[in-house]
Order: C-alpha cells, then sequence, then structure tokens
C-alpha cells in the first residue's frame, strides 16, 4: 500500500504561479471549494459557471496575478475536452442507439424472462451494470425505471427488493468504469493505464454492485415498504418499433469498446515489448478512441440497422445524442481547468508538505478528499474531477496498477452519501413516490455502502498488486 512521500515526488513538482505560503493555499482552496459549493447549492447556478467562477476566487485568494489563473484553467479546460471529450461523445452515441433500437429493452426482456422469484434482484443488477456500461447515469435511470416498476408491480414485488439493485448496477458503473465521465477525467488527469483500470475496476465494481445491490436490496425492502408508483410507468422507448436487434447481437455490441480495452491491457502485462506485433496491434484497436468509434459503428449496423433504422434515422440518432451531452462536456472541462488552476497555484505540493509526517495511505487520503467535495457539491463528477486535481501529485512516481488503483479511490469516494444537493437524489425520490426520509434511507444508505465497500477492495487489491 503506497503511503504519502515528499521526497520521491518533490523534482516532479509544479512551479507554481503564486509564491503564497501554505496557510494561504490552505484557506484559497477551502475558499474556492466553498464558492463553488454556495453557486450550485444556494443560487443553482450551473456547475459550468460555479466552476469557472470557483477557479477565479482559487487564484485569487492564493495571490496569483489575474492572467495565470485564466491561462490555467483554459490551458486546463482544453486539455480535458481534447482527453475525454471525443470518449463521452462516442459513448453518449453508444448509448443512444442501444436506447432507441430497443437493443436496452431487449437485454432487459431477454434476462427478465429467465428470472423470477429469489433470482430476480440478481437478474436486476445483472441488467444495470450491462446497459451502465455505455449510459450516462441518469439516461440509464430513465431507461430501466418503467421496467422496474412493472417488474415491481407484476410479480409483487417490493419496489425496493427490485429497484435498489438496478441502481447499484448504474451507480457502480458510473462512478467506477469507464468510458463514464468521471472515471475518464481521473485517468487523464492522473495519467493511469485506461485498460487496467477498467480491469481492477471491473474487480472492485463486482463484490461492491453486490453488497450494495442483492444483499442490501433485502434490508432496503423492509425500511420502506412502498408499492410501485402507478402514475410514474412510461412508455417503454421499443414500443413503436415493428423489430429490434437480437440480445447476443446487442450484449456483443456493447461489451466491444470493453473487451478490446482489456485485450489491450493484457497483451501490455503480459507481451511488455513495444516492438512486437500483436502489441502494436492491440495498442491501436485497445485504445479508448478506436475501441469506443468501432463499437459506434458496428451498433449502425447490428443495433441500429437491426431495427429498421433508415440512414436518415441513423444520422438523426446521433444528432440527438450529442445536444444532451453539451453540458456534461462544459462541466467536465471547467472541472479540468479547476483541476489545473488547483495544481498550478501549488495546492498539490502544500498537500505533500503538510501529509510528509502522516501515515495515512495515499488511497484513504484521495477517498477522503473526494467524499468531502461529493458531500459539499453532491455532483459525483465534480468531486472526482477536483479530488484528481488535489492529488495528482501522488500518481507521480506511482506503478501502472497503483496509479489505477489511486482513480477507482476518488471513483468511490465521489459516490459517498448522495443527498439533498445531489440530482439524482431528486430523480430517485420522484421515480419511485418517496419521502425525503425513505430516499436517505434507501437510495443514499445504498450510495454510501458502494462507496466504503468500493475503498476497502481498493486498499484490499493494494496490498496484493
Amino acid at each position: 500500500m503506497t503511503s504519502l512521500s515528499v521526497e520521491m515526488l518533490a523534482a516532479d513538482a509544479v512551479e507554481p504561479i503564486t509564491s503564497a505560503g501554505n496557510a494561504q493555499l490552505g484557506i484559497a482552496v477551502l475558499a474556492g471549494i466553498a464558492v463553488i459549493v454556495l453557486l450550485i447549492t444556494k443560487f443553482k447556478l450551473h456547475a459550468f459557471l460555479a466552476l469557472t467562477i470557483g477557479s477565479l476566487a482559487l487564484g485569487a485568494f492564493a495571490g496569483a496575478p489575474l492572467a495565470a489563473t485564466i491561462d490555467s484553467f483554459t490551458a486546463g479546460l482544453g486539455k480535458t475536452v481534447a482527453g475525454v471529450g471525443v470518449l463521452i461523445a462516442l459513448g453518449a452515441i453508444l448509448g443512444k442507439l442501444l436506447a432507441d433500437s430497443g437493443g436496452a429493452d431487449q437485454i432487459v426482456d431477454t434476462i427478465l424472462a429467465k428470472a423470477s422469484g429469489r433470482s430476480m434482484p440478481w437478474a436486476m443488477v445483472l441488467i444495470a451494470s450491462v446497459i451502465g456500461l455505455p449510459l450516462f447515469f441518469e439516461v440509464g435511470i430513465v431507461l430501466l425505471i418503467p421496467v422496474v416498476l412493472l417488474v415491481a408491480k407484476r410479480g409483487n414485488y417490493s419496489l425496493m427488493r427490485i429497484g435498489i439493485p438496478a441502481l447499484a448496477g448504474l451507480s457502480v458503473m458510473h462512478g467506477l468504469i469507464p468510458p463514464h465521465p468521471g472515471p475518464l477525467v481521473a485517468i487523464d488527469a492522473l495519467g493511469a493505464n485506461l485498460g487496467v483500470t477498467l480491469a481492477l475496476g471491473v474487480l472492485v465494481a463486482i463484490p461492491t454492485v453486490i453488497i450494495a445491490g442483492p444483499l442490501f436490496s433485502k434490508y432496503a425492502a423492509r425500511w420502506v415498504d412502498i408499492p410501485a408508483p402507478e402514475n410514474m410507468i412510461p412508455a417503454r422507448p421499443s414500443e413503436d418499433l415493428e423489430k429490434r436487434p437480437g440480445f447476443g447481437t446487442t450484449v456483443a455490441t456493447v461489451l466491444l469498446p470493453v473487451v478490446l480495452m482489456l485485450a489491450k491491457a493484457l497483451v501490455d502485462i503480459v507481451v511488455d515489448d513495444p516492438d512486437n506485433g500483436l502489441q502494436k496491434v492491440t495498442d491501436v484497436i485497445g485504445s479508448p478512441l478506436i475501441a469506443l468509434l468501432a463499437a459506434v459503428l458496428v451498433g449502425m449496423f447490428t443495433l441500429g440497422r437491426a431495427a429498421g433504422f433508415t440512414k436518415q434515422r441513423l444520422s438523426s440518432t446521433v444528432e440527438k445524442s450529442l445536444a444532451p451531452i453539451a453540458g456534461v462536456l462544459l462541466i467536465v472541462g471547467a472541472g479540468g481547468g479547476f483541476k489545473q488552476t488547483l495544481i498550478d497555484v501549488g495546492v498539490g505540493q502544500m498537500i505533500l508538505d503538510f501529509s510528509k509526517n502522516w501515515s495515512i495511505p495515499a488511497l484513504l487520503l484521495a477517498w477522503l478528499i473526494a467524499v468531502a467535495i461529493r458531500l459539499a457539491t453532491g455532483s459525483a463528477t465534480v468531486a472526482t474531477i477536483s479530488a484528481a486535481g488535489l492529488v495528482a501529485p501522488l500518481a507521480e512516481g506511482m506503478g501502472t496498477s497503483e496509479t489505477a488503483l489511486l482513480v477507482l479511490a476518488i471513483g468511490a469516494g465521489s459516490l459517498f452519501f448522495s443527498h439533498v444537493n445531489d440530482a439524482g437524489f431528486w430523480l430517485v425520490k420522484e421515480y419511485f413516490g418517496m419521502t425525503v426520509g425513505q430516499t436517505i434511507k434507501t437510495w443514499s444508505v445504498m450510495e454510501t455502502i458502494i462507496s466504503v465497500v468500493g475503498i476497502v477492495f481498493v486498499l484490499l487489491l493494494s496490498l496484493v498488486l
């Protein structure tokens, strides 16, 4: 397990844009984060604007020149969007194809047809995990809620017994597994290997989703026993389609980028020879851009054309998939700008200086920072981006697996205790027809379990890798 080591990292520290001392920098960080929190929670300002203003406030409180702060912010924004913007866009296209073609419904219906009784919660977590790979969390919720409500109603199941596993599957994918925006940004900020992070993320995700999903749902169903609200069962996306893609084809398409990226990671570990022909090939096809692009192109045929989409319908689907992610890209970009501002004012070195005598592991520190920002802002993505910026210096000198685990520690922390300042909290509350108290006892506790179990397994992996 890697602890903080100032001596090892000092040589790689970034030259700060201010000569402020550690005390002033500490106040500046707290003030900058406080500005972001206040603007998002009190004034309901969009996270993009809040992060932009917060970055400028951070620089001002740190005593950095305004021009230098602006340069840091814009450089970080540009670098982040360049690193992950295309990947987020490709993920959105694949998710839209999956939803509109009826492929997601095909996965749901096929698995549910083979599940019943006690196996139903396990079927729900499997469905959510598979569908959640290419979909944003909010899209996944909208897609799965009709299924959750229908299954609960027709099978006379407790809503929480069915709903919690589905939510757990989506949330774990969102926080730990690329190509979701948070993990992608953390991977880019820390210089982690995407394939290795994906592989280790799956190892952490499996036990985490089992504990927070099917197992916890038994207790959640006892604490909150409510029926499925009749007025919240919307029409399913594929009800107006004459045909839809097959189950095997759909699953293969969804898993294609995952398989390509994992293959690259495996070959890199086993072969470890840049001149090897196989490694050269997997380095190309297993790169995130090519893997996701291949899945999108394949999906146009295996999903879109299989559902009877014309060329015009395919073009329209792609176009409609990009508009909703404009806000996500801006938030991710501004978060990258905030991260770079944190680094450039010298906050990373400040953390190293403060903690040179601590015995706390770097992984646990990263988790705690992400937890604090998550509780304050309510946004898992903002928490991931900000925490990645704060702990970026810790990644210098770390091995490939250690850096990947640092990404996962941040991702786990970003999911801690969703409450009233999180849009996901209200989305779940309204869809399931719960009170605030009931939502806290179910959804908020589930998120906390995911976060705590996630960091536990990350720390356990760090002992053996």
